[in-house]
């Protein structure tokens, strides 16, 4: 008897040979897959995408373009002229009026700047602590935040009116001397900053107050079981805890601190302004400065290279401003 051996192949040991593994097939990917895939790598650039384009167009040309304009004479109506290189900026830089403009304000910004982020701190604290109709007092906080900038001027200039001033009025029920307000370098920049804290104190306070009720209220409950008071609890667990939020806030006053237009440019007798920031420029900002070179003196070079003074400016005291800020948030934290 034969026996076949394509159908029975044997091994050395007797047994049948085992059959080959099956090779893997290739999945094909789907096309829903492929754009699942796609769309995972791609959406959040698309997400991120309308910032930097709307920044490109409204904010990064027309800084680039200004450069442009800096580096020439210009004028707004026979427009570009000779090209004059860093002129603008050496004669801008050689003027009194400019450095006066920026003491001005450097003065205006650390009376508005370090109070209203004192303030905010504390109205955001108060109502962080489970306050009655704690919405109707939030609301009240924002309330000045929207009111227009010639509203506020109008209604402060009346207050601050050397003559018939609300303020001097007062003083002069408990024996005290008017005040010159509009006359004198401090108090008005006294005045003007006394208006931007008012407008900008409340939107502050509500970023801060956002940020207090994100820290988990489980931190406070062991605190007050270790026997920490309010005040303990606020510098070692609060304050630590907004050390992000303090740095935005900073760097946002900062910002608009420095840029400060409508208050200065409104500000003087019944609220009608001088539009030069005083008689003799007591309070005349850069942006005060940089309008009056622009319109008035129809320099649009010059005015274009303030702007980048201001723009090199800001960008400095932010940065000092951040790592000062975010130095002494880290120290409070270890303590």
């Amino acid at each position: 008897m034969t026996v076949s051996t394509s159908s029975t192949r044997r091994t050395g040991t007797g047994g049948p040979a085992p059959a080959p593994a099956p090779q893997p097939q290739p999945r094909r990917i789907g096309w829903g897959q492929r754009m699942s895939r796609f769309d995972l790598k791609v959406s959040p650039y698309l997400y991120i995408s309308p910032f930097f384009l709307l920044f490109g167009i409204f904010g990064l040309a027309p800084l680039l373009y200004t450069a442009y304009v800096a580096l020439h004479q210009w004028h707004p109506i026979g427009g570009k002229g000779d090209f004059v290189g860093l002129d603008n900026f050496t004669a801008v830089l050689q003027q009194d009026q400019f450095w006066n403009a920026v003491g001005n304000t450097f003065s205006i910004f650390l009376l508005s700047t370090i109070p209203q982020l004192v303030v905010a701190v504390f109205i955001a604290a108060v109502l962080d602590s489970n306050l009655r109709a704690g919405t109707f007092w939030r609301m009240g906080v924002l309330l000045p935040y929207i009111v227009a900038p010639v509203s506020v001027a109008l209604i402060f200039s009346n207050l601050f009116a050397e003559q018939f001033g609300i303020i001097n009025t007062l003083l002069g029920y408990v024996g005290i001397d008017p005040i010159p307000w509009t006359s004198d370098v401090v108090p008005s920049h006294i005045a003007i900053a006394t208006m931007v804290n008012f407008r900008w104190t409340g939107y502050n306070t509500l970023i801060l107050l956002a940020a207090m009720q994100a820290v988990p209220r489980d931190l406070y409950e062991a605190a007050t079981i270790d026997g920490a008071g309010r005040v303990r609890q606020f510098f070692s667990i609060t304050v630590p805890m907004l050390k992000a939020t303090i740095t935005f806030v900073v760097i946002t006053s900062t910002i608009g601190g420095l840029q400060i237009f409508d208050e200065a440019r409104m500000f003087g007798p019944g609220g009608s302004g001088s539009g030069r920031g005083g008689p003799d420029g007591q309070w005349k900002t850069i942006t005060l400065y940089l309008w009056e070179v622009g319109w008035n003196s129809a320099n649009f070079g010059r005015a274009a290279a303030i702007a980048w003074l201001l723009f090199l400016l800001i960008l400095l005291v932010g940065v000092v401003n951040f790592l000062l800020t975010r130095r002494i948030s880290s120290q409070g934290g270890d303590r």
